[in-house]
């Protein structure tokens, strides 16, 4: 691997929005860490008065499927800018450099937003719980069940398999028939 390189690990919204110019998307697996609705969103999907929740990546033993994106050289300081002005827009995410496997087996470093467990957005709620949630909050990015339904759509598009999401959406459409 070029040490030039840039790659950012996408496993929820950045999986249908990256939001930045990439020359490579490669399906790729992080070890020691899940996705997980474990973020109260008060921004994007959410409110201060109606937090929603969004993915974030939290440590464990386990791993987590998602893509891998090669951004384009040459506008590395950009998107960078744009990462952090999106993702650590509250410090909820910690920014960590962490190795991954492509699905073709090379390894690389991307830079990751995986969950601060210290700070106060994060929570471990049921599943349940996450659904009656989502089905109803609102936020600057638009419905939380937007985020659900883009990112459980895309990772089957995909073919990456998480059972947690699937029943997520599955429940949230029966709470929420109306929602898109």
């Amino acid at each position: 691997m070029d040490k030039s390189e840039l790659w950012v690990f996408g496993y929820g919204s950045l999986v249908w929005h990256p939001g930045f110019d990439h020359e490579e998307a490669v399906i790729a697996t992080l070890s020691g860490y899940h996705r997980s609705f474990c973020m109260r969103s008060i921004h994007h999907r959410g409110t201060d008065d109606h937090p929603g929740l969004v993915l974030a990546l939290d440590e464990g033993d386990a791993t987590c499927q998602g893509i891998a994106f090669r951004v384009t050289p040459g506008t590395e300081a950009p998107t960078m800018a744009a990462l952090r002005e999106r993702e650590l827009v509250s410090s909820a995410y910690l920014e960590k450099t962490l190795t991954l496997t492509l699905k073709d087996g090379r390894e690389v470093t991307a830079v990751t937003y995986v969950i601060d467990p210290e700070h106060v957005q994060y929570c471990h709620l049921e599943l349940e719980e996450q659904a009656q949630i989502i089905a109803t909050a609102v936020g600057g990015r638009g419905p939380n069940t937007d985020y659900l339904f883009n990112t459980a759509d895309h990772l089957t598009e995909l073919g990456i398999h998480d059972p947690e999401l699937s029943w997520l959406a599955t429940r949230v459409r029966e709470i929420a028939p109306n929602a898109t």
